[in-house]
């Protein structure tokens, strides 16, 4: 298994759309059931919560990062760059795949640098939820919470790390700035 550990390698596979939690559970319970831990190594469906407001309630929901993809790390291709086919079919063979990413028949690694990207992504998508909506400075919002709801404002700063805006907002005639959670405010 050492031997083959060391040519594990990161391919994306292309998938039916909106069929990613079927395929990866199917593919989870099918390396246990069919023995292939020493073939296909991990799996992932890179995912990140997203908070949104919906009839005055904060919702939170989980968006995948990339619809229609799955990303395997497996032993498919040998020291002489020959298809494994044993990995071959059992990915190939799984209801709702449609191939992999690169040439139909010949499927190309990922980049290293490509894998720590998205492992840095997924792992910044499990941290903290992100606002559904990105505001740009100078936009006029509707806050739809808190003490000022349903005012008109203008979002003067943006604070993306603690997903607050610094938004103003007009009363008793005078312009104040407010501290608002993304999901507070909405476009007007």
């Amino acid at each position: 298994m050492t031997e083959e550990k060391k040519r594990e390698q990161w391919y994306a596979v292309h998938l039916l759309s909106g069929q990613e939690n079927k395929v990866h559970d199917n593919l989870v319970k099918r390396i246990k059931t069919e023995e292939m831990g020493d073939y296909v190594y991990e799996i992932l469906l890179p995912t990140e919560r997203v908070s949104s407001i919906k009839a005055g309630k904060k919702t939170e929901t989980v968006r995948k990062l990339y619809p229609g993809y799955l990303f395997v790390n497996m032993y498919l291709l040998d020291d002489n760059q020959q298809l494994v086919d044993k990995t071959w079919y059992f990915i190939k063979d799984t209801t709702g795949v449609i191939g992999f990413a690169g040439n139909k028949d010949r499927p190309i690694a990922m980049a290293k640098s490509e894998v720590e990207g998205m492992l840095a992504q997924i792992r910044g998508g499990e941290e903290k939820a992100k606002p559904k909506i990105s505001f740009s400075v100078g936009e006029t919002v509707k806050v739809a919470d808190g003490p000022f709801q349903n005012q008109a404002g203008v979002v003067e700063e943006i604070d993306p790390d603690r997903g607050k805006l610094r938004v103003s907002v007009s009363i008793f005639g005078r312009n104040t700035l407010v501290d608002l959670e993304y999901w507070q405010v909405e476009r007007s």
